[in-house]
């Protein structure tokens, strides 16, 4: 188990919190993929390797200018980097872990968040390819918080109320919180 290691993890709908992101249409990966898909994901990948506020930037810039988050997200976990188009959290083990969670969408914050200790995603690649990703541990945790960005909910969602309480009181003291 990874302890106290915070997750540097980030999803395409980092620039819409609470947003949920659009599913790509499987017509628009035929072969060669969508030149829009294939562009949010390099970016999106380039922000799991560089795990940087700064990235994530970068990368909301790469939002097309209709404002429609293509739905992909990205992981970079002790070395292994990747990101599934459309991704489904289609198993989760009942057995749970309780650890730490950060996002880059919270700078400088991180809680403890249950999540369960084993996931799998399926989607596809940008060449709308089959994919599944799997994990227990820290990946698990990873592929949990992504599809969850991806479906409007972020990890504070998903804390016990008292924690919950605390996140946002810690929230409103950050400099970059909008008052």
């Amino acid at each position: 188990m990874h302890s106290r290691k915070k997750i540097a993890s980030v999803a395409a709908g980092v620039a819409l919190l609470g947003g949920i992101a659009a599913a790509v249409p499987a017509a628009a990966a035929p072969s060669g993929g969508d030149a829009g898909v294939r562009s949010t994901s390099r970016a999106m990948e380039d922000v799991a390797v560089r795990r940087s506020p700064s990235a994530a930037s970068e990368a909301i810039g790469m939002i097309p200018k209709d404002g429609i988050v293509p739905k992909t997200s990205e992981y970079n976990v002790d070395g292994e980097i990747g990101y599934v188009v459309n991704p489904e959290v289609v198993e989760l083990s009942e057995q749970q872990q309780d650890g730490p969670e950060g996002c880059l969408s919270l700078p400088g914050l991180g809680f403890d968040t249950s999540r369960a200790r084993h996931a799998v995603v399926r989607g596809v690649d940008v060449d709308n390819e089959p994919v599944t990703v799997s994990g227990s541990g820290l990946m698990a945790r990873c592929l949990q918080h992504e599809t969850d960005h991806l479906d409007g909910v972020v990890y504070l969602q998903r804390l016990t109320p008292q924690r919950r309480k605390e996140a946002f009181r810690q929230v409103r003291e950050q400099d970059w919180f909008w008052r």
